[in-house]
């Protein structure tokens, strides 16, 4: 059953807990939903699971000392976070337009969330609490501006945040261990520098770290900046990574080897902690939040992703190493959803960053980490030791549904359709249990472009693979008389991309596919990818070799219309 106790955001509920001061205060640039899909709920779990007392500030307003200081200043440490999304991301749009909508923010009004708000957060504190306790920063805005990165809403590289933000220390990736380590070295008064997990400033090197091309270095060549990112991407796993330190100035940003990855049993007991799901009060007077309707009754079944997509930073936060729960610790989750009268039977997603690597990994990369020189999938090539197998997913999928009161589980999350022709024991099988019992109608997946030049530049498999899944998934309903279709995802003015292979894509959609695309977006390039990198140097970071980059504005919208200008199919029953 779904818990009522929150974690304390007024002075009035620590009061009614007894407490006259927090331990540990979380800043936040989301509205505080205690769920086991928010970052900063999850650390302040891990936190009282500790036997600290967390108190939560989300959202507060950066230009008044009303919010930030409502709980007062706390005894050992100020987590800080910009949210579930990088605030740049979350408030512009590829066209650095500004959002109005924010699906984080009660009421939806884009309104609550400041630019940088990692920067923007930090400097509250300090303006309104001078020599104040600790400043850690975590979640995904700190964790992929760790080093040196480009910036697209500035267009320039920006030092590692840890110098713009004045904060103390920086944890990286998921960070469960790195959390609870921090908060018992400063409980104790130990030195927390040597912490696995943690980033820090020094006025010295540290010795036997890696040592990176200095901030100032990428300034000046491009190349230097492409040789940062080669390092920093390949020391990003528990097992094989190094430490790293890069120099900024005079000083020195020093990066610990990665905290290990949480074991099956660590993983359920995080998910068993005592999340509400639900918004705090203090919050749901201002409106719903939108993210609601999708990680209300959702359920993450695993951590991790090889899929290793250039525009996407899912590998270098959460780890290219798929840890999985067990099936009874989800079974349990599930049947927890029954119990709570909120709860209308239906699970709105099952999965993880990508739906069907549960329950299987590689041999060698779980005893010797993630291959420096090797992607599992590379473009149209899968690593002969990675076997996938989706016996397990099945069997979890047939024990959800056989849970009373469950009368639909979504698979909402992305499914790598290239992966599934590849397992010749069990892929016909996982796609027919999905096609007849997890969608509703239509099945998304994200092939987000057809031609070879520039698939291998996002790392994205051939349409080849594109072609025998849609066969497999067109037999599959023929058989059961089933009238579904597929929608596409699809990215325009990609670094590499040109308008001519734009117009390939859309002849492709057209005569291929019978479709005219509706889910198609011009690529951002967001902080700690490698297509970021491209975008930034013009470069293939392969070959070292130029490559065309579209940056005009206007050019890049020209691509996406290409690909979502209408085609008349008359009497064909398709659509996107």
């Amino acid at each position: 059953m779904t818990h009522t106790k929150f974690l304390p955001v007024t002075l009035q509920e620590m009061r009614t807990l007894g407490w006259d001061q927090c331990d540990v205060i979380l800043v936040s640039g989301d509205a505080y939903v205690d769920s086991p899909f928010i970052g900063v709920a999850v650390v302040g779990r891990i936190l009282e699971n500790m036997g600290l007392k967390v108190g939560i500030i989300a959202q507060p307003d950066i230009k008044s000392d009303i919010d930030i200081k409502r709980l007062g200043e706390p005894k050992l440490f100020w987590g800080v976070s910009g949210g579930s999304v990088d605030s740049m991301v979350a408030n512009y749009t590829a066209a650095k337009k500004f959002r109005k909508s924010d699906d984080y923010t009660p009421g939806g009004i884009n309104n609550r969330r400041p630019d940088r708000a990692v920067l923007a957060y930090t400097n509250l504190i300090r303006q309104y609490f001078k020599n104040t306790v600790p400043i850690v920063l975590g979640g995904i805005e700190a964790s992929l501006r760790r080093v040196t990165h480009y910036d697209y809403w500035s267009d320039n590289l920006r030092k590692p945040i840890l110098f713009d933000s004045k904060a103390d220390y920086l944890i990286y990736g998921m960070g469960e261990e790195a959390i609870q380590e921090l908060a018992a070295a400063l409980q104790n008064n130990t030195d927390a520098k040597n912490i696995r997990g943690v980033c820090y400033i020094s006025n010295t090197p540290k010795e036997n770290y890696i040592s990176l091309p200095s901030h100032e270095e990428c300034l000046e060549k491009k190349e230097k900046y492409l040789d940062l990112f080669d390092v920093f991407y390949n020391n990003n796993d528990p097992i094989s990574a190094k430490g790293l330190c890069q120099k900024v100035g005079t000083r020195y940003f020093i990066q610990n080897p990665p905290c290990r990855y949480l074991s099956q049993p660590e993983m359920d007991a995080v998910s068993a902690l005592p999340y509400t799901r639900k918004l705090h009060p203090y919050h749901a007077k201002y409106g719903k939040v939108k993210c609601m309707e999708t990680i209300g009754y959702s359920i993450t079944t695993h951590h991790g992703c090889w899929g290793e997509c250039n525009f996407c930073a899912i590998g270098v936060h959460q780890g290219r190493t798929i840890r999985t729960r067990s099936e009874g610790s989800i079974i349990a989750e599930a049947t927890a959803f029954t119990q709570d009268k909120d709860f209308k039977g239906i699970i709105s997603d099952l999965g993880g960053a990508s739906a069907n690597m549960y329950g299987y990994e590689c041999d060698k990369k779980l005893k010797q980490g993630t291959c420096e020189h090797q992607r599992c999938v590379d473009h149209n090539r899968l690593c002969k030791a990675m076997k996938p197998n989706h016996a397990k997913l099945i069997s979890l999928m047939r024990s959800i549904r056989k849970i009373k009161g469950i009368k639909k589980a979504f698979v909402a999350s992305g499914i790598r359709y290239d992966i599934i022709a590849k397992d010749k024991a069990h892929g016909q099988t996982y796609l027919r249990e999905l096609l007849t019992h997890h969608i509703s109608g239509q099945m998304k997946i994200a092939p987000e472009h057809t031609e070879d030049n520039v698939l291998r530049l996002m790392g994205k498999p051939g349409k080849q693979s594109l072609i025998e899944f849609k066969k497999m998934f067109d037999d599959i309903n023929k058989k059961q008389d089933k009238k579904q279709f597929l929608t596409y995802y699809l990215i325009a003015a990609h670094p590499g991309c040109t308008e001519r292979d734009m117009q390939s894509l859309k002849n492709f959609t057209t005569k291929e596919l019978r479709i005219n695309p509706e889910q198609a977006q011009v690529f951002t390039p967001t902080p700690s990818t490698y297509s970021a990198v491209m975008y930034y140097t013009g470069l293939d970071p392969k070959t070292r070799k130029s490559i065309f980059v579209e940056k005009d504005m206007a050019k890049k919208e020209k691509q996406k219309s290409i690909i979502v200008a209408k085609n008349n199919f008359l009497g064909s029953g398709f659509s996107s």
